[in-house]
């Protein structure tokens, strides 16, 4: 048994939610986002809750309950409260600026690199080597910052490259003579 499925997602005020089929709408203060759930589960909304369980009892079926559960879950904290993630940038002349709808990455590389910001995100650097990503959908922010990331990962000698804030980067020790 799921312990996560079993817990209903609670809708605070202000949002609206909507399960119409296998499809959830939540609406709130800060946008609309939907998630089609799989047809191994059935969700129902009631008393400002919305419930997920398994339709069959198969080892798919189980699976999926608890990760509908999240999904749900996420589009009502998006909504309300939005996600962000945080990157940092370590290196000698390595920087990043938002210059117009592009995040411009100088990560020592012969040219820089332009980034598109995609609609419905907002990307700050709040210092040259700090990139903040925020908005509603859990799933695009992630992306985004593994994109970011994989443009120069941390390398384990230095540890220079753009990393999430917090991560811990394993230091090999160099050669010795």
């Amino acid at each position: 048994m799921s312990r996560i499925g079993k817990k209903p997602v609670p809708v605070p005020a202000g949002v609206t939610a909507k399960v119409d089929g296998q499809t959830v709408t939540v609406k709130g203060a800060k946008g609309e986002l939907s998630f089609v759930v799989h047809d191994d589960v059935h969700v129902q909304m009631n008393d400002n809750a919305i419930k997920v369980d398994p339709r069959h009892e198969t080892k798919r079926a189980r699976a999926l309950w608890g990760t509908a559960r999240a999904q749900i879950n996420n589009l009502v904290v998006g909504v309300t409260a939005g996600f962000e993630k945080k990157l940092e940038i370590t290196g000698v002349g390595y920087k990043a600026a938002v210059a117009g709808k592009n995040l411009q990455l100088s990560l020592g590389y012969s040219h820089d690199i332009a980034y598109p910001i995609p609609a419905g995100v907002s990307i700050v650097c709040p210092k040259p080597t700090e990139i903040t990503i925020a908005g509603i959908n859990k799933q695009q922010i992630g992306q985004i910052a593994a994109e970011i990331r994989d443009y120069r990962g941390p390398e384990p000698y230095k540890g220079k490259g753009v990393k999430y804030a917090g991560e811990f980067i394993f230091r090999k020790e160099g050669k010795k003579k």
